[in-house]
């Protein structure tokens, strides 16, 4: 790859997440040049693996679909995937920046036709599901992959599989010498979308998680819910594949705690409250949410009503203590007080849903003109979506149109600065 892709007039955004593409298309759309930077093979970020947003309970394939479509159109707009950001030195108008891309093992020439993939019959886990399915070695990303191209995992690279995918591939896009490569750029200036990640769950010891097969987290849940998930949309227990009747949704699962994280991941009420959704869609399936209190603000205090009035939905507030496994039934049984009434409870389910929090995926070294809370979330420079704070997709989107008007005004004041000389 050429090393002179990007000047000191170019923008950067790292994260191709809802906010990355956000704040990405605006800029190039203002007619600045700009270089989207995604680690992963596809676009995206985490709102590709919803199945729902809230309150409207729309499919967010809706809105990407557009944002696609509007990158293929711009020429502005240069997107590299697979490409992980490891170093930004410099201050704003001239920042350098160490670019890693990985091989994807499959070349522009691929046409998504799957041979590929029907050639090989090594399984991996599916990052897309959070590893609760598998995929083979040889796979396209997502069914909305942004490029749509397919990716040979470097577990089959070498091997007979290998062989095989590279012979069934008609138009030659299988390339299995690729190279890890690295690269330096120059930026005017740099967004940072780098997103979020779920809070370790089985840092959480009284609740079991990565112990107790029943007990998963809220991003896992959505992944359950999707008809194109593992289940194929079924709510069913990991144990035994048994459809989850009884389903508990534990509030604060790591957030607002001085021993995991101290701030309020904002999204999990109602992530939570959307899930019960799910759950009342399943038959004749109940839901309990345990919760300190409930944080819906604004248009969702509308939706959380309605959530109140669904006879299948009961709540009850509470901290839960510790979570047992009944063995005999698989079903786990939460131990903890009601604080409106202040009598135990050993209540039995047989799902377990923890509403993991958020926090800030950063993973590189800063530059000096970019600091940090102390919850890691960005404060300095110009941070997008959920680098910023914790922030549901709305928010998220419009954080990164505020992002994009900032950096394109560095980059007027350096053209300006260089007209000017």
């Amino acid at each position: 790859m050429e090393k002179d892709i990007a000047t000191n007039q170019t923008i950067l955004v790292i994260g191709g997440g809802i906010a990355g593409i956000s704040a990405a298309l605006e800029a190039a759309e203002c007619g600045r040049q700009v270089i989207l930077a995604e680690r992963n093979a596809l676009l995206g970020g985490r709102t590709l693996q919803l199945y729902r947003y809230f309150p409207k309970m729309c499919h967010p394939t809706c809105g990407l679909e557009i944002n696609l479509r509007r990158i293929k159109a711009n020429r502005n707009l240069r997107v590299l995937t697979m490409t992980e950001v490891v170093g930004v030195s410099g201050r704003r108008g001239s920042y350098r920046v160490k670019m890693k891309i990985h091989p994807r093992h499959v070349n522009e020439k691929c046409t998504a036709c799957g041979e590929c993939a029907s050639a090989v019959s090594s399984e991996i886990p599916n990052r897309l599901d959070y590893g609760l399915g598998k995929t083979r070695a040889a796979y396209l990303p997502h069914a909305m992959a942004y490029p749509m191209r397919y990716v040979i995992d470097p577990s089959i690279v070498g091997t007979e599989e290998g062989r095989r995918a590279k012979e069934a591939c008609r138009v030659g896009a299988v390339d299995l010498e690729m190279k890890e490569e690295t690269i330096e750029i120059e930026a005017g200036s740099v967004i940072w979308a780098t997103g979020w990640k779920p809070y370790d769950a089985s840092k959480i010891q009284p609740y079991g998680y990565g112990r107790l097969a029943n007990v998963i987290t809220s991003v896992e849940f959505e992944r359950l819910a999707d008809p194109a998930g593992p289940s194929g949309g079924r709510l069913v227990r990991p144990s035994d594949g048994k459809e989850a009747k009884n389903v508990a949704f534990i509030q604060c699962a790591g957030s607002r705690d001085e021993n995991h994280l101290r701030h309020c991941s904002r999204i999990c009420c109602m992530a939570s409250l959307k899930q019960t959704r799910y759950v009342s869609e399943a038959s004749d399936a109940k839901s309990t949410v345990y919760y300190i209190d409930i944080r819906a603000i604004d248009r969702f205090e509308d939706f959380y009503r309605k959530v109140q009035e669904d006879p299948s939905v009961n709540f009850v507030k509470s901290k839960v203590a510790s979570i047992s496994l009944d063995e005999s039934s698989g079903d786990l049984i939460l131990n903890g007080v009601d604080t409106e009434g202040y009598h135990r409870y050993a209540n039995r389910h047989d799902l377990v849903v923890l509403a993991v929090g958020m926090e800030p995926e950063l993973g590189m070294d800063l530059p000096e003109d970019v600091v940090t809370d102390s919850s890691g979330f960005i404060e300095g420079g110009y941070a997008a979506g959920a680098a910023s704070s914790p922030l549901d997709v709305n928010r998220s989107v419009q954080s990164a149109t505020s992002a994009a008007l900032f950096a394109i005004s560095d980059i007027h004041r350096i053209s300006a600065t260089e007209d000017a000389s």
